[in-house]
């Protein structure tokens, strides 16, 4: 056999040894033949060792003779069935090793047929845009012609990508920065307890490194001593003045005006209007009935929101309110306890007067928030024994008006649905005098504005509140309650509000049209082919959470869902071109979570309430903000956390400053794309007021 480096020629003394590489052929068999060498020798050694122990035949035949003979038989048989289960496990194990190296041969041939592949799909592309440039030409990008007037203009503004010390000094990189609130309410914002405080432990910890040094024990004296010492530095300051207790620490007579102020701060109220009554601070602090505060109770509502603070005093006092807060924050019980509330008050529907109609109305943009609010309203209403009816598109309108017509206490509708049935006088509101709109500005750009006025002006119009701020209201008069909650004032709701609402109080929660800190949001820029792709990677890494998909038409809706239904996961849709059974069987679904994903448009953007999205996904970006806002408002409701993730395409320019003023607001990343592009740095509509730079300036293709 030759050596690995061996020629198998003659060496003389003058030749220079030369190596030769084996193949992985020739390896493997040199390795098998050395094995085989092995087991001959191995079988070899075990037969001369049986030889050696085997008995002469000349010995003699005596009893202990026999028990030897058939001892060593024995052990002749043991050790031959030995090495038989050697042999067969070392072939096993051959075998396996064989067959392990050949599937790692045909991976490898596969991986190099791939990359081969690959390559030559490469080089196909490389040739065919070749042939085209050849052939058709190149496209040569369009330059801007810049005026030498602009060109060499000086700009005196400095822009943050000029700013280089944050990245070159490490003393810029981490600048100390402003702690908003601090101090608040105290003179110069020093809070001289807070420094006391501070002083006092920074004593303490100094008397302990000490006495740990020393190796003395704290005496229980000392420790009484210093725990009077930090009861007094919480009551008073330096100056030995009283410091007061926060708001949560008080009861409700100790309130005093700074701690309404501090109250209305920490919850981010604020109000606009006359002779505004307190926000309420708890549940037990509302004048809320006590079978109401049962039912609220038995419902789970163990604090009130920020937007239920607010309105509900506002609404038991009969006030008028204009309600903005960001979605997801408690609006329906915010105007549905203060109209149950109202709705005690007045005789019980009876046969005399249940023809007369309802006592108050709730008008809804859409089917689903109609039936989200009769289902909110019905978890309090069912306490009290008042009966709620809710008249939508979809069903049998001549069923809507007969339940109508059997007597209930709150209507609650799409505007179009019941303007037609008052038309067919199927129903009246001779007796209604609570009316609530749930997203005005809604039902506006759907163009239900004559609608909504229809409905108003069926309402008795003879008990509005004076016009005159300074008159008291009659405590025993009932009067028209107008409730309206809108994310935005376009004027044709300004003109609702000023033709009904009579002084009404304005409350917003937050920022108008921000949206909530517990939705972290991402925008990806992509073309228009790499949607679904990314789409169904976003959807690999749900599990078993739920998400809304949001695309701008029905048909597009219907072919992105067969789509995904196609590739395995568990959709359904929502939109429009649905029948009313349909959209609920498909609601119902999702919120049982037979399916995890939500293909939907805009009919599932605004008020309705899915609990639990973990994950909304805007396909395709809508036309404008506060659509956007309300979209990802579907999810980090009630206190939980959410991911809004947002697919941008150079078609969505309209909204790109919009969308980047909102990321910047809210401490979301901004997309380099979105934050170079010319049309996110101006509003659309304005004029710019510096000539665009050199590097501002985008070529078009």
């Amino acid at each position: 056999m030759k050596r690995p480096f061996d020629d198998g020629g003659g060496v003389g003394p003058n030749d220079s040894k030369k190596p030769v590489f084996l193949t992985k052929a020739q390896r493997e068999q040199i390795a098998l033949q050395k094995r085989e060498e092995e087991i001959a020798e191995q079988k070899r050694r075990s037969e001369q060792l049986l030889l050696h122990h085997r008995p002469s035949p000349l010995d003699s035949k005596t009893p202990s003779s026999d028990h030897h003979d058939s001892h060593a038989r024995s052990n002749h048989h043991r050790s031959s069935r030995d090495y038989d289960r050697e042999r067969e496990r070392e072939r096993d194990s051959e075998r396996r090793n064989r067959e392990r190296e050949r599937e790692r041969e045909e991976e490898q041939r596969a991986k190099e047929r791939a990359r081969l592949e690959k390559l030559a799909e490469r080089e196909k592309e490389k040739e065919i845009e070749s042939i085209k440039e050849q052939y058709l030409g190149s496209k040569k990008p369009k330059k801007r012609v810049i005026k030498p007037s602009e060109k060499f203009r000086f700009s005196f503004d400095w822009e943050n990508t000029e700013d280089t010390s944050r990245d070159m000094n490490f003393l810029y990189q981490n600048p100390h920065e402003a702690r908003l609130l601090f101090g608040r309410g105290f003179r110069a914002g020093m809070d001289r307890r807070e420094q006391k405080k501070l002083a006092a432990k920074n004593e303490k910890d100094l008397r302990d490194e000490i006495r740990k040094k020393d190796g003395i024990e704290e005496r229980p004296e000392e420790v009484a001593a210093q725990r009077l010492k930090d009861e007094a530095a919480d009551l008073y300051d330096t100056f030995d003045m009283r410091v007061d207790r926060h708001w949560s620490d008080k009861n409700l007579e100790e309130m005093t005006e700074r701690d309404w102020r501090i109250f209305r701060e920490d919850f981010n109220i604020s109000y606009k209007g006359s002779r505004i009554p307190r926000p309420m601070r708890s549940w037990v602090e509302s004048r809320l009935s006590a079978e109401l505060l049962r039912a609220v109770d038995r419902a789970g509502y163990k604090k009130p929101s920020p937007i239920q603070m607010a309105a509900i005093p506002l609404g038991l006092q009969q006030r008028d309110v204009i309600g903005i807060a960001e979605t997801g924050s408690g609006k329906t019980a915010a105007f549905v306890l203060p109209m149950l509330t109202y709705i005690t008050r007045l005789p019980p529907i009876t046969e005399e007067n249940e023809a007369e109609g309802p006592y108050a109305v709730v008008m809804a943009p859409t089917r689903e928030l109609a039936q989200q609010i009769e289902d909110e309203t019905v978890k309090f209403a069912h306490y009290l024994g008042i009966k709620v009816v809710s008249i939508v598109g979809g069903q049998s309108i001549e069923e809507q008006g007969f339940k109508i017509r059997q007597g209930c206490e709150v209507v609650i509708a799409t505007p179009g649905r019941l303007i037609d049935c008052l038309e067919r006088r199927y129903a009246v509101l001779n007796q209604c005098n609570y009316v609530v709109l749930d997203e005005a500005d809604r039902m506006i750009d759907m163009g239900f504005e004559p609608q909504v006025v229809g409905v108003l002006d069926a309402m008795p119009s003879s008990n509005f509140k004076p016009e005159n701020e300074d008159e008291e209201l009659d405590e025993k008069k009932i009067y028209r309650t107008t409730y309206m909650f809108s994310a935005t004032m376009p004027p044709a709701v300004e003109r609702l509000a000023r033709k009904y609402l009579r002084n009404p109080v304005v409350v917003t929660i937050g920022t108008a049209g921000k949206t909530t800190d517990l939705i972290s949001q991402h925008v990806i820029m992509v073309k228009d082919s790499e949607k679904l792709y990314k789409l169904q990677k976003l959807l690999d890494e749900l599990g078993d959470k739920t998400a809304i998909v949001f695309i701008n038409t029905k048909k597009n809706a219907d072919g992105i869902a067969k789509a995904l239904d196609k590739a395995g996961y568990r959709v359904t849709t929502l939109h429009g071109g649905k029948s009313q059974e349909q959209r609920e069987i498909s609601l119902e679904g999702f919120r049982a979570k037979r399916y995890n994903v939500l293909v939907a448009t805009d009919v599932a953007g605004r008020g309705i309430d899915i609990p639990d999205v973990a994950h909304v996904i805007n396909y395709d970006m809508p036309g404008n903000i506060e659509m956007y806002t309300h979209r990802i408002g579907r999810t980090g409701r009630a206190g939980k956390t959410g991911v809004a993730t947002t697919f941008l395409t150079l078609h969505d320019t309209d909204v790109f400053y919009d969308l980047k003023q909102m990321l910047i607001q809210s401490n979301s990343p901004v997309p380099p794309e979105l934050a170079r592009h010319e049309s996110s740095k101006f509003k659309p509509g304005t004029i710019p007021d510096r000539p665009p730079r050199r590097n501002d300036t985008v070529f078009a293709p």
